[in-house]
């Protein structure tokens, strides 16, 4: 009676052993395509020409901004006021650029006091309408600059002209001026 009670027990164990089997290869083949998906992808993009990401000539190659118009440049004069006990000027006095390029200065402010202060730049355009072609992307006159004592700091200002700049301007002058915040109440 046991060999009759063991046979459909070793049934299920040799079924089971079977179904571990099929299991395996199956995950193996799943592997080995996972695997090999991305030099397959690769070789079929290659010779139909449809990604060009494969070709490695093309990856270093940056695409041209449309939206410079390099018929035109435009000399973009920097200037630097202070009303207080600090230096603060620009790292260069102009540069050049076609409206639509993206460009960055510099402007260096030194905090030449022995206690720390808040300070704020307020820009200002010359010619006035070329205010609002001038668009800043990024600039320390956004918010309040906070200087430690004795601080060296440069600042940029990322910026660009819009390209429906008047024809007749050929020079735009930034001029920021940079004043303490709310110093006149401050204990040293």
């Amino acid at each position: 009676m046991t060999a009759t009670e063991e046979a459909p027990g070793q049934r299920r164990q040799r079924r089971n052993v079977r179904m571990l089997g099929k299991l395996a290869v199956v995950v193996l083949v799943m592997f080995g395509f996972g695997y090999s998906l991305v030099p397959l992808y690769k070789k079929i993009c290659e010779l139909t020409g449809i990604n060009v990401l494969a070709v490695q000539e093309t990856v270093n190659v940056k695409p041209a901004n449309t939206q410079v118009d390099s018929s035109r440049t435009i000399t973009v004069e920097f200037d630097a006021n202070t009303t207080g006990p600090w230096r603060f000027k620009p790292q260069v006095s102009s540069i050049q650029v076609h409206p639509g390029e993206m460009a960055q200065v510099v402007y260096e402010v030194v905090n030449t006091q022995s206690r720390a202060m808040e300070a704020q730049a307020i820009p200002s355009y010359a010619p006035q309408e070329a205010a609002a072609h001038f668009r800043k992307l990024e600039c320390f006159c956004f918010k309040q600059q906070t200087l430690a004592p004795n601080e060296v700091r440069q600042m940029p200002v990322s910026f660009y002209i819009d390209p429906a700049l008047p024809k007749n301007v050929k020079t735009i002058t930034l001029s920021y001026t940079f004043f303490e915040v709310g110093a006149k109440g401050k204990a040293s």
